[in-house]
């Protein structure tokens, strides 16, 4: 077991034997009713894995005494189940804050008027192209979009080193990529419909169809592929590199188009959701969550890189400020993301 998955699994167990953390499943309601406005407890939605973000929620509670109620998202739908859940619950909301695996979907909250903002004092160590300048949404410890490739199958001068590579032909049937209708792998493809330009990106992800692309029901199940042996090249996020790395698979991490229009970055974001129960606990919650110490924390047990400078961070988990990032307006992309998703949803074939 790989000292990542160890974390993991200990992290897990963890989590899973502290009584006050109350964990509701995403098909269950929040309150039911139930949450005490104004009292000691807080409601949070996230989409962040539970191995990571519970123990984070934990240390909150033990340092604040404010119990935290957390529903999480499942692997497969990451992130749009509980936006989903927090549009429907909009008239009446359950839930006090919303902590996303990216900075695009919580953007479709602002969108709606669901989210109410909050310029945390400890926003002020995080780089202004990953916050909202009035407070409506704050990222921090990022990840990075990713090909994973699997050196025993694809010798060293052919390693790619663009996006683009993958329509070529020695490629064939030979790669991967998560289900593009859901998680990051929805984020990459509407960033690159903006940065590109509609024709160029459809004709990208039909080069890719073309080219026999294998589409994977995670991340996660990219990973597996790749270190499988299953397909030679994968296309995923930067977490899932560092597990397989730490793993002991013969793979390179490869930030790609870093002589282009660079790598993207994504970096995970916080919201308060507008009339939650619990408004003052959940500004609470917010300056936690954009400590450098959690930061810190996320860097060593989930292999996000920090946003704030001069935070610590392990080996492998290369710092923001060491590669060349795709330019985005996150606003943009969220509006790309909606817009595009009748088109994906012909593309994957549903």
């Amino acid at each position: 077991m790989s000292p990542l998955a160890g974390r993991r699994l200990g992290l897990l167990v963890w989590a899973g034997l502290v009584p006050s953390l109350a964990v509701v499943g995403l098909a269950s309601t929040g309150c039911k009713g139930t949450c005490r406005p104004g009292g000691d407890e807080v409601v949070i939605y996230t989409s962040v894995d539970q191995v990571f973000s519970a123990p984070v929620f934990w240390e909150f509670e033990r340092r604040t005494g404010i119990r935290v109620r957390a529903v999480f998202d499942t692997e497969e739908t990451k992130s749009t189940g509980v936006v989903n859940r927090l549009i429907a619950e909009a008239a009446r909301p359950q839930a006090d804050l919303f902590w996303s695996n990216d900075p695009v979907r919580q953007l479709l909250l602002v969108q709606r008027g669901l989210v109410e903002a909050y310029l945390s004092p400890n926003a002020a160590g995080i780089p202004p192209e990953f916050r909202s300048a009035d407070g409506a949404w704050t990222g921090f410890a990022a990840r990075a979009r990713i090909l994973l490739v699997n050196k025993e199958l694809v010798p060293d001068a052919d390693v790619p080193r663009s996006l683009r590579d993958l329509a070529d032909p020695r490629w064939r049937g030979r790669f991967a990529i998560a289900n593009p209708l859901f998680g990051t792998t929805t984020m990459h493809v509407a960033a690159l419909f903006d940065a590109w330009g509609e024709a160029e990106a459809r004709a990208f992800l039909d080069s890719l169809k073309a080219n026999g692309v294998r589409i994977a029901s995670s991340n996660g199940e990219v990973k597996r592929l790749v270190v499988a042996g299953e397909v030679a090249i994968g296309l995923c996020d930067t977490d899932d590199g560092n597990e397989a790395l730490e793993e002991g698979a013969p793979v390179e991490i490869v930030y790609p188009d870093q002589d282009g229009t660079g790598t993207l970055v994504m970096p995970t974001t916080v919201v308060i959701i507008r009339g939650g129960p619990h408004p003052d606990a959940a500004r609470r919650l917010v300056d936690y969550l954009l400590t450098a110490g959690v930061e810190q924390t996320m860097a060593e047990q989930a292999a996000h890189m920090p946003l704030r400078p001069g935070v610590p961070a392990p080996p492998g988990v290369r710092p923001v400020t060491g590669l060349r990032a795709m330019k985005v307006d996150y606003g943009r992309v969220a509006t790309e993301m909606e817009r595009i998703q009748p088109w994906l949803q012909e593309w994957v074939g549903l």
